[in-house]
């Protein structure tokens, strides 16, 4: 298999990269994902490949990382995100969309639902309640979303987001 090229640049101890991500609910939540040695958990999807369309990359990602064939819905944030991770500094275009998965895609969420071994990386994905109560208590990034999970916007919202920007108490 060819190396792939996602879109991300090295510059010193900053980075930046494309990550497309999703948003996938059913009966009241919302599947996010975690790789197992990180505490933080986040929603699905991966870094943007150089060619395809975003809508694209959010297909790959759960293909690859699900084993499933999502239904990519409308954007809901395209968002300028900046944060400190692993001693870098993070610039990253992010666009996160409303996504439909299948109903054959397991559903429990009192537990893990799947896990899969991606890269380096051993991913874990479970089902939490769509709210800010439970999203604040995963320490799910970009911590925006918490805080508009339960009133979705209903166009695409544009921002610029640096962590510490909101209180997450």
């Amino acid at each position: 298999m060819p190396k792939r090229k996602h879109i991300r640049l090295n510059a010193g101890r900053a980075r930046f990269q494309v990550r497309v991500g999703g948003l996938g609910f059913r009966d009241g939540h919302v599947l996010v994902h975690r790789a197992v040695h990180e505490a933080f958990w986040t929603f699905p999807g991966g870094r943007a490949e150089i060619g395809e369309t975003s809508e694209e990359t959010l297909r790959r990602e759960m293909m690859e990382e699900l084993g499933v064939d999502v239904t990519v819905g409308r954007l809901l944030w395209s968002v300028e995100n900046f944060f400190h991770y692993e001693e870098l500094d993070w610039h990253e275009l992010g666009l996160y969309y409303l996504m439909e998965i299948p109903a054959g895609f397991p559903f429990d969420p009192e537990r893990i639902v799947h896990r899969i071994k991606d890269g380096d990386n051993d991913l874990e994905f479970k089902w939490v309640r769509a709210t800010r109560k439970a999203l604040v208590a995963l320490d799910i990034p970009p911590y925006f979303i918490a805080e508009e999970i339960e009133n979705l916007p209903l166009t695409s919202r544009h921002l610029v987001w640096r962590d510490g920007d909101l209180d997450r108490t």
